[in-house]
């Protein structure tokens, strides 16, 4: 029930959105790579605006997701580090012989 609500609040909204963002930016829009010769077909890209913006979105949320991945692998790195410790000592008190609870009283003599 409580995915449903988030998908109706927040993806179909965002869904909204983007769709009259593509529609309202439909026009062609060149792209080139020649800053110098601005006409040569051969690094000129022709496509609608809204493919160039969807494009340049996915690129930053991957370029964003890597460089976040990167920064925080030392932190996983260190946690599988401790979990591996961790387990290697709950296997090693399990296998460990009972110890006495509690020192051994001498029987009383009557």
């Amino acid at each position: 029930m409580f995915n449903r609500l988030i998908l109706i609040v927040v993806f179909v909204p965002l869904a909204i959105i983007l769709i009259a963002l593509a529609v309202a930016n439909r026009e062609p829009v060149a792209f080139t790579l020649d800053p110098f010769n601005p006409g040569n077909p051969a690094l000129t890209l022709t496509l609608p605006l809204f493919i160039f913006l969807f494009l340049a979105l996915a690129i930053g949320m991957i370029v964003g997701s890597l460089a976040t991945s990167i920064k925080q692998g030392r932190y996983r790195k260190l946690a599988r580090q401790r979990g591996a410790e961790a387990e290697n000592l709950r296997q090693a008190v399990s296998r460990a012989p009972a110890a006495p609870r509690g020192p051994a009283l001498p029987k009383p003599t009557n």
